[in-house]
């Protein structure tokens, strides 16, 4: 029965971050509409035509990504740039905040909140009509990731604590993030155009609402009440000064601005440079979604054959991403740039694959096994790049330009592969010294350090 529990646990929270990634860009199709309407005063005829419409072509162009407005000058630019990153902005924010709330109350109740709020966010994108609401609908959601993706993530380490079981739960987890995230822009795309702007955001909402009564009906609220005999989680301020922690969080960073900062500017720069049609520029990610799997199933069987080499898979994979990075520019047709940006998410899935589970063992090893704020830290990581991506990216790209901008990218990848060595001997550490001082230190407070004491006294 406990492991059935755990599956179904696992179930919805790769529900939850599939919905999550799926809601982040399934507005990228719908964005062109807003344009044209805040242009014109409140109409959406235009460039992009709504659904319905019988402009040639329609159906293509709803599935482009999110590009810089052109020739509108820079204050449509910024309200783009920001509409894209408040969402990550807000979630940086409150991430400190929810990942102490999550270690003081335990996963599930917060995982519920971030679905409730994420079920809003979902609800208003549906019915917003003017610039403000979606803002307003996009920062919810950065809210609700805040809660649901760190609970979400965390407790798939609680309830997966011994390996190589974690490393596989959160391998699919993984694939879920980057289906969601692959597959939103068709999936809105095509609703857009043919069922209108309500319908991928309803169908959303239905989803998660479902996700969130499956997760009442496996974790009542009162039922909860365990939660009290397990030990005070590390604050956050500890973990981030942890060596080891810090160079976890800043491969993270570091590996996923290569994505963050294309996403926003490869589309201009293939309408410029190689003259990509619309059904190439909306198609561009899909591919990558397939080495993306491939690289965490490949993860996953290397870190259960050889668990002692997750720092060298990390590494690995920010070698490939740099240069990948590094390849971009030098494409000149729509099949020369799936490759790199193919080797991008195949090295993104090696590095997330092998050290996000690595965060779990580090605070097994050294602080207290409880996992809200450490991959609070993680969600940190990740806000920093999404948050910065959509604002700078284009900045850099008219200020210096597109090869320069994937040359740096690819070049602090690379630099920053060695810096992994310093987890080398990570997996070599014992899980006892630090939680037992602490137990030793402070007593124990409850069942669950009670266990403890007793387990290690025989």
């Amino acid at each position: 029965e406990a492991r059935r529990q755990r599956r179904l646990l696992l179930v919805v929270v790769c529900v939850a971050l599939l919905l999550d990634n799926m809601l982040y860009m399934v507005i990228v199709p719908i964005i062109p509409d807003y344009i044209a309407a805040m242009r014109g005063g409140g109409s959406t005829a235009g460039p992009s035509a709504p659904a319905g419409g019988n402009g040639s072509g329609g159906g293509n162009r709803s599935l482009l990504p999110a590009r810089y407005p052109p020739a509108t000058g820079g204050n449509e630019d910024v309200q783009i740039g920001v509409l894209f990153a408040s969402k990550a902005m807000l979630q940086l924010l409150v991430n400190p905040l929810s990942g102490t709330l999550i270690d003081r109350v335990g996963y599930e109740v917060p995982l519920l909140a971030g679905l409730a709020v994420m079920f809003l966010s979902t609800a208003t994108f549906a019915f917003a009509e003017n610039y403000a609401t979606l803002f307003a609908a996009r920062s919810l959601q950065g809210l609700g990731s805040a809660f649901a993706d760190t609970a979400g993530i965390a407790l798939i380490a609680d309830r997966y604590a011994e390996e190589p079981a974690r490393s596989r739960a959160l391998g699919t987890a993984l694939a879920c993030i980057s289906f969601g995230s692959l597959a939103a822009p068709p999936f809105g795309g095509v609703l857009y155009e043919f069922a209108g702007k309500r319908v991928p955001f309803l169908v959303l909402a239905c989803v998660c609402l479902l996700d969130g009564l499956l997760l009442l009906a496996l974790a009542p609220p009162g039922a909860t009440g365990a939660r009290a005999n397990m030990p005070v989680g590390t604050p956050i301020h500890r973990l981030m000064v942890d060596p080891y922690i810090a160079v976890v969080a800043g491969a993270l960073a570091t590996c996923n601005i290569p994505l963050a900062f294309l996403e926003p500017t490869i589309a201009n720069w293939m309408k410029d440079s190689m003259g990509a049609s619309e059904w190439e520029v909306g198609l561009t990610w899909l591919p990558a979604f397939f080495p993306h799997v491939l690289g965490v199933y490949v993860t996953v069987r290397l870190a259960a054959a050889y668990p002692h080499l997750q720092w060298f898979y990390g590494a690995l994979g920010m070698a490939i991403i740099g240069a990948s990075s590094c390849l971009v520019p030098a494409c000149r047709n729509f099949g020369q740039v799936i490759i790199p940006l193919c080797g991008i998410c195949f090295g993104i899935a090696l590095v997330d694959t092998a050290l996000l589970p690595t965060l779990a063992f580090l605070v097994d090893v050294r602080h207290v096994s409880v996992y809200g704020s450490v991959y609070a830290i993680a969600d940190i990581s990740y806000s920093v790049a999404y948050a910065l991506g959509p604002i700078v990216a284009g900045q850099i790209v008219h200020t210096m330009g597109f090869a320069q901008l994937n040359l740096g990218m690819g070049l602090a990848n690379v630099l920053y592969a060695p810096v992994l060595l310093f987890l080398k001997n990570v997996c070599q550490m014992k899980p006892s010294h630090s939680e037992r001082n602490i137990l030793l230190e402070e007593g124990p407070k409850g069942l669950y350090d009670t266990i403890k004491m007793e387990e290690r006294k025989g």
